[in-house]
Order: structure tokens, then C-alpha cells, then sequence
């Protein structure tokens, strides 16, 4: 509650907090509307593989151009204000730089990108939340060794949903079930950029003028997202995913503390302690009245008759039974809110959200029949979309993480609705930061008791021989 109190205590003593921002995105874009009111807060440096493009962004948002028209990061610091480059290494590098943002979108990179930064000894925000999914686990304990805070974004759901479940459990109250809204029908998860804008009631043109991108809207749509991002609040509340997957039970938030318990007591959940996600639309296509499809939500249990009591008197909306209660927030501002985690992990050491423990994964699960020598094309595309599995049940399969499910090739035909395993994919030969995003995943599995993996793995992961 004294976030900005800090941030102007820094700016009058002339040491803002100096931060680095890699990827000038959508999200990244609304980030920078707001981080120039922000006081106590520098963006020294941009790092994106299109300069001209990031420096467009800043100028649609409102920048004017002698902000960012540093000719490199010292004259930044110097100036007080930002240079836009390509170079990600170097802004890492830079020892005035105190938080990295990382917002690529790509999994590998964003990997890659937070471990240069944890050696670096810098702070790193994951707005990639796919990277999370991938080895959230994993890179929470590289930052805790390299002494730095590791955090999920705030503005994005999985931290707004963490922010809820610490408020509750920090309350005295134990957390029945958190969660996000999401538009969602069954047959969904079979969409493909070509069909999307369909489901969004826009036409390919309108989708086109709009600068739309249709395999990342697909993976809204098609349930990966959702996936992704319950894999990470899973990661780091210590909440659970029921064993078959979101079951995205249509929800209003008047109904949230009704739908959102166990099925033995009239609710739709497997068990107490779930994440799950509430669709904005009835099975038979019809609108949920009262939906919370852009926001978050929390359902927590009173102990004893008196605190239910409460809950009536403060007119909590709650089950039949008076005991199951819920808060929300209904809706969620994205990149207008990450300067809340960029302040969090400067002035107080604290993430606002970060993995604990490998629950969750987001597991590659195919869309249609797939065929040997067919190639993945990852989230939201052709081929696969990711399903909310349990962190063992994901080990015991071999299960393939949507995360790098992108640009391999398929070695044997999998079935629709099957889920993919790191013995689906030709895995010899990779390189670059796929191949470090291979070895990084497997490292993880290892440290939570993954199966021993045969020779192929081996060899990806440095450990043996080449397929045959």
C-alpha cells in the first residue's frame, strides 16, 4: 500500500528505479502509456528486434520524440531518458539497469533472456507468461540463487489471481478455488487461425485493419492461454488443477461461490484448493448475464457459523449455505498495471507472483489427427493447444509443454485430443535457444522426479547417444 510513497521517495533523492524493457509488443506498449507518470521510475532502455517499429509504439502512446532519442544507454541515464535499441545483451548487461521486463511473447527467448539477467544479478518481471509455464519453477530457484527477485506481471490474470489468493489466505481464510473469466465452448479448442474471427464476430478484413494477429488471439480462444496461465497461478499458490483438465463451467459473478465448490456439496469443482476458469457462455452458446470473462476471482470458505455471519452482514455474495464467499475483480488492464510489479521487486525485494513448486503444466495436446512428419506451429496455431494438466501426471507421460511445442517435427502419428510427449518429436540436432529451453525444461523435470527418458532425450538434453 506504499508503493508510490517509495517511488517518490526515490525520485526526490534523485535514484529512480532504472529498468530495461525487452519486446515493445501490445503489452509492453501499454506498459510504457503509463511508466511516464510513474515517479521514482526510469525506462533507460528498449531492447526489440524492430527498433523502428518499438519507437512507433512510443510515439502512438504518446511519448514525445526527445524521450526516447538517446543515442545510447548512458546518454539515457544521463539525460533521463531512453534509448530504443536491438541489442537485449547489452541492456542486460548494463550495470545501472535494476529490472529487466521481459515481454517477447516467445518462451525460449524469455527463458534465456531471465537467466542472462539472473547473472547479471538484475530483477526480472516475466510478462512472457508462456516462459513461466514452461520452467517457472525452475527459474524461481536461478533467482533465488543469484540473489534477485524473480515475479510474474501484475495487470496480467495469473498475478491479479496470486494477489487475490494472498489476500484471502493473509485474511484467515482458506482458498477454495481462484481462478479467471474466459469465453469458452467446448468445440473451441479445435479453432485455428483461419476460423478465430468467426468466434470473435469479426470478418478477416476488420481483424486484418486492426492489426490483429490471428494465432495469438487463437490462443485465447482455443483454451491455450487459459492453460498457460492457470499452470503458472498453480506453480506459484500451491492451488491444484482437477486431473482432467478446465473444465470451464459457465459462471456469473453472482453465481461464483455456487459453482465454484465441490461437486459433493452442489458445486462443479474436483476439489478444494482448484484453479479453474469460468466460461462467459453457456453450453448451448447463450451469454452468462453478469460475467467475469475479463477478470479474476477468488472463492474462500468461512470456518465456523461466526464468520459466516459476517459474511452476511457485510452482504458477501455466498453460496446457499452461507459459508462459500467470493471477491473478484472484473476486469484486468494488462500493461497498464506492470509498473506495480516493477516497483514491487525494486523497493521491497517482493514478487507479485512466483513459482513455488512444479503443480501444473500446459501440455501440447493435439487439435486433430497429426501425422509423422508434420511440423508444430505452437500455441494458437494448426496442430496443437494446451491443456491444464497435473504437474505428475505431466512427468509420467513424458508430457511435451506447449511452450516449445513450435517448430519441431513430429516422428509418429498422434491421435486428436491426445497429448503430445517428448517421444512424439525429433528432437536430434536442436540448437540455439529452442535447444537451451530443451535442456533448461529437462533440468526441471529432473529436479521433480520425471521418469528416466530414453536415449533420444538423452542426447537432446547433452546426455548421450543420437537417435538411430
Amino acid at each position: 500500500m506504499n508503493l508510490h510513497r517509495l517511488l517518490q521517495a526515490r525520485a526526490e533523492a534523485g535514484k529512480p528505479v532504472r529498468m530495461g524493457l525487452i519486446g515493445c509488443g501490445k503489452f509492453a506498449s501499454m506498459f510504457m502509456a503509463q511508466a511516464p507518470r510513474t515517479p521514482g521510475l526510469h525506462v533507460v532502455g528498449i531492447a526489440d528486434l524492430a527498433p523502428a517499429r518499438a519507437r512507433e509504439s512510443l510515439m502512438r502512446v504518446g511519448w514525445p520524440a526527445e524521450h526516447f532519442a538517446a543515442k545510447s544507454l548512458g546518454d539515457a541515464i544521463d539525460r533521463g531518458t531512453t534509448f530504443v535499441g536491438s541489442d537485449a545483451t547489452a541492456l542486460i548487461a548494463h550495470p545501472a539497469i535494476d529490472v529487466i521486463v521481459e515481454a517477447t511473447g516467445h518462451p525460449p527467448t524469455g527463458l534465456a533472456h531471465a537467466l542472462h539477467a539472473f547473472a547479471a544479478r538484475k530483477h526480472v518481471v516475466m510478462v512472457t507468461v508462456e516462459a513461466d509455464a514452461l520452467a517457472g519453477p525452475l527459474l524461481a530457484r536461478k533467482a533465488a540463487e543469484a540473489g534477485v527477485v524473480y515475479s510474474l506481471a501484475f495487470g496480467d490474470q495469473p498475478a491479479l489471481i496470486c494477489d487475490l489468493v494472498d489476500w484471502a489466505r493473509t485474511s484467515g481464510f482458506d482458498v477454495v478455488a481462484a481462478g479467471r473469466g474466459h469465453k469458452w465452448l467446448p468445440h473451441y479448442y479445435t479453432s485455428t487461425p483461419e476460423t478465430v474471427w468467426g468466434y470473435y464476430g469479426l470478418t478477416p478484413e476488420q481483424a486484418q485493419q486492426g492489426g490483429m494477429n490471428p494465432q495469438m488471439f487463437n490462443s485465447f480462444l482455443d483454451g491455450s492461454k487459459p492453460a498457460i496461465e492457470c499452470t503458472a497461478v498453480a506453480n506459484a499458490t500451491s492451488l491444484t488443477p482437477p486431473p482432467d483438465g478446465l473444465a470451464f463451467p459457465p459462471c456469473s459473478i453472482l453465481d461464483l461461490p455456487n459453482v465454484m465448490r465441490p461437486a459433493a456439496e452442489g458445486g462443479q469443482l474436483h476439489h478444494k484448493g482448484q484453479v479453474e476458469v469460468a466460461s462467459s457462455l453457456e453450453r448451448d452458446g447463450r451469454p452468462v448475464p453478469e460475467d467475469i470473462r475479463w477478470g479474476v476471482w477468488v472463492v474462500f470458505e468461512a470456518h465456523n457459523d461466526y464468520v459466516a455471519r459476517c459474511f452476511r452482514e457485510y452482504g458477501l455474495q455466498t453460496d446457499g449455505t452461507g459459508r462459500y464467499a467470493c471477491m473478484y475483480k472484473r476486469w484486468h488492464l494488462i500493461g497498464l498495471e506492470v509498473g506495480i510489479s516493477v516497483a514491487a521487486v525494486a523497493l521491497r525485494g517482493e514478487p507479485t507472483g512466483v513459482a513455488t513448486g512444479f503443480r501444473a503444466d500446459a501440455v501440447a495436446t493435439a487439435k486433430r489427427a497429426l501425422k509423422a512428419g508434420e511440423t508444430l506451429d505452437g500455441e494458437g496455431g494448426y496442430t496443437v493447444y494446451g491443456k491444464l494438466t497435473p504437474a505428475e501426471r505431466s512427468l509420467a507421460l513424458g508430457g511435451l509443454p506447449l511452450g516449445l511445442a513450435h517448430g519441431l517435427k513430429l516422428t509418429r502419428a498422434v491421435a486428436e485430443g491426445a497429448p503430445l510427449s517428448w517421444g512424439d518429436v525429433d528432437l536430434s540436432g536442436l540448437d540455439g535457444v529452442l535447444g537451451d529451453a530443451v535442456r533448461f525444461r529437462r533440468e526441471m523435470e529432473g529436479l521433480y522426479g520425471r521418469n528416466d527418458e530414453p536415449a533420444v532425450l538423452r542426447a537432446a538434453t547433452g546426455g548421450g547417444s543420437t537417435r538411430s
